[in-house]
């Protein structure tokens, strides 16, 4: 038989880089360099929340108390309503790496504000815990539309729990690692030193841009250079039935979370108060306790996500896939506040918020990111920037009606317990209704 004269493409060879992260999912050649870029920038940009957000959690609470910080909430979300609209048509005018950078940008300006404000005496702990939430839920959602924007779906399925890794390690890291040993700083200082930090943010994601625009097609390398269309969130989510279920469900998987959280901050607002004193005399004491709590906190539940996001995600998404993973943390949120219902204590409640919210922060937020993968590059960045900012800030808003309501009738902490146990009934049906859209679209594609 004579030798064949066809030549065959062999693959292109894996780097120890690439073989490495095939610890956690499987890394085809060449991908492990911009996922372990996208996991570092994820990694400093989620530290640097959670050392910004124990000084928000600690400031308000010394300043205002649980229920000013549910009102705070509300209140991103009327901010949301106009910044959205102007984040969509800046989008039309820019491309995406401009569009990150001066957005971000934007916000890092506005921390030497609050720095000036806050050495100068002036209680700044409610306009920061509302300028905070809209930073992050914005930063957040513009890196994971950048991330769905250079990767393909079965790319994104395979690598997106990798760069999870660091948002989970990041948060774990500046909970548990750097707030501690940054004692020496005061609130105010910290955030001129995480607005440093962010600048790196900028620069890493303009080195993978670059590095993917040239491994790219010609075709996926000229849309990178393009700004977006004209249609904006708002108007892409109304007109989509696979985005709405989107928007509902994140919106009300943040009622039930924020409620959660209500329910823990007014049981550390007690406790406090008991073992230190009130009186504004004791403001700078209470400060401390608060501090001291939330970083345990934070640091325990970010070491469980940490765990989750390397050695369980991957494996979910492989066999149960995205849209059958997506029905685990409603379960997990049912089945801890239906506890909660009957034992509402502060040692009960830190250990259901930390598998809730270790579970929120590592798979469903892997989830949530990857649910955009089969949509437009408008949807991506448009559609997520509003749901992921305004549904958001609309279910803290809720989240807020839903306190005043109760604490102005009176309703023990129990009671907010088993609301949260109804919300998580229908947080499931929504997770059905998005199974069947996403099997539709993923099928049509």
């Amino acid at each position: 038989m004579a030798a064949s004269n066809i030549a065959l493409t062999q693959p292109p060879e894996r780097g120890l880089l690439d073989r490495a992260l095939s610890l956690f999912t499987r890394v085809e050649a060449g991908e492990g360099t911009s996922a372990v870029l996208l996991a570092a920038n994820l990694f400093l940009l989620l530290g640097t929340y959670y050392v910004l957000k124990i000084v928000r959690d600690s400031l308000i609470l010394a300043e205002a108390g649980a229920v000013a910080a549910s009102y705070a909430s509300a209140l991103m979300a009327a901010v949301l309503v106009f910044l959205m609209p102007a984040y969509g048509k800046f989008a039309t005018k820019v491309d995406r790496i401009r569009l990150i950078g001066w957005v971000t940008m934007f916000f890092i300006t506005n921390l030497p504000v609050f720095y000036l404000l806050g050495e100068a005496g002036l209680k700044i702990g409610f306009a920061y815990y509302v300028w905070l939430g809209v930073f992050n839920n914005l930063a957040v959602a513009q890196f994971w539309a950048f991330a769905n924007d250079i990767y393909s779906e079965q790319q994104g399925k395979r690598l997106f729990p990798v760069i999870g890794v660091g948002a989970s390690s990041g948060a774990w890291f500046g909970s548990a690692i750097v707030t501690p040993r940054l004692k020496a700083f005061n609130p105010y200082e910290l955030m001129v030193l995480s607005g440093a930090v962010l600048i790196v943010c900028i620069l890493i994601t303009m080195v993978v841009h670059r590095r993917e625009a040239a491994r790219a097609d010609r075709k996926k390398a000229e849309e990178a250079r393009q700004p977006l269309g004209k249609a904006g969130g708002f108007q892409l989510i109304l007109r989509t039935p696979y985005l709405r279920w989107i928007a509902l469900l994140i919106l009300l998987l943040n009622v039930v979370n924020t409620t959660g959280n209500f329910l823990m901050n007014s049981l550390v607002e007690q406790e406090t108060l008991r073992t230190v004193g009130a009186g504004d005399e004791l403001k700078a004491e209470r400060e401390l306790a608060n501090r001291a709590f939330f970083g345990s906190f934070y640091g325990w539940q970010n070491l469980l996500g940490l765990g989750i996001q390397m050695f369980l995600v991957s494996r979910i998404f492989k066999f149960m896939g995205v849209r059958g993973a997506i029905f685990i943390l409603p379960v997990i949120a049912m089945g801890g506040y239906g506890v909660l219902a009957f034992a509402p204590v502060l040692a009960i409640v830190r250990v259901a918020k930390l598998v809730e919210n270790a579970t929120d922060y590592s798979l469903q937020n892997t989830i949530r990111h990857a649910l955009y993968l089969p949509t437009s590059r408008e949807a991506k960045y448009k559609a997520k920037a509003a749901v992921d900012t305004f549904f958001v800030r609309i279910g803290d808003a809720l989240q807020a009606g839903i306190v005043f309501v109760g604490t102005t009738a009176g309703l023990a902490l129990g009671g907010f317990a088993i609301l949260n146990v109804f919300f998580s009934v229908l947080w499931l049906g929504m997770a059905a209704a998005i199974h069947r859209e996403h099997k539709k679209i993923t099928a049509e594609a």
